[in-house]
């Protein structure tokens, strides 16, 4: 005699008396501080914590080759992703090099006033400089830069470095060297990011963007 076999549900499953449903997955909003802004993501609150989603800022940043890597965590159902990482492009970087000039950059650990991350400085100069000059601009940028994370906190920090502020601050210090074209934060990343206090990183990071907006509106007037 033929057997007859009987479908599984696929969505739901009966143990005794307990019925298991299986969540389906839907678009969640996703809140990006640093970037005022939010986006939808495809998952569930549990499977998208500790995930990462890749940006690409060129066309809010004019032009400027940017990358921001941001990391989402579930805060109550809530999803607020952080920056873990910001990086500029190499074919950006290219395109800024110029025949004739130097480029200086370097590599290493920094404190932050919270946790530690890794910072890349990147410098172009006007024209050839010498081996004492280049390493006369690599310890002064280290120098400006220990001392500068040492009072912000890593969110401040790359809120910082993505609108500028930090790069203005630094390149009047290093002009005084020697005159520079070109003045970058190439990278800047930690794997610390889960120490950090999120809410109160996510609400300092609101704060700033609007008193930022609040001093433009000052400037207009």
């Amino acid at each position: 005699m033929r057997q007859i076999q009987i479908p599984k549900e696929r969505k739901t499953c009966i143990q005794g008396t307990n019925r298991i449903m299986a969540e389906r997955k839907k678009y969640i909003e996703v809140k990006i501080p640093i970037l005022n802004t939010t986006t939808k993501v495809l998952g569930t609150p549990e499977n998208l914590d500790k995930k990462t989603i890749k940006l690409d800022m060129t066309r809010q940043l004019r032009g400027k080759g940017l990358t921001l890597k941001v990391k989402i965590f579930n805060q109550e159902k809530t999803l607020i992703a952080l920056p873990s990482n910001l990086e500029l492009s190499t074919p950006y970087i290219k395109r800024m090099m110029r025949k004739r000039a130097s480029y200086v950059e370097d590599s290493f650990k920094i404190k932050c006033a919270d946790i530690r991350a890794t910072i890349k400085p990147f410098l172009i100069t006007r024209k050839k400089v010498s081996r004492v000059v280049r390493k006369n601009l690599r310890n002064t940028t280290k120098e400006f830069l220990i001392e500068y994370m040492k009072e912000k906190d890593y969110n401040q920090a790359c809120y910082e470095i993505l609108d500028g502020t930090l790069q203005k601050t630094m390149l009047p210090k290093l002009k005084k060297i020697y005159p520079l074209s070109f003045c970058e934060i190439r990278k800047f990343e930690t794997k610390e990011l889960e120490k950090i206090d999120i809410q109160k990183a996510s609400e300092e990071i609101t704060n700033q963007e609007v008193e930022k907006e609040e001093i433009q509106e000052e400037q207009k007037e």
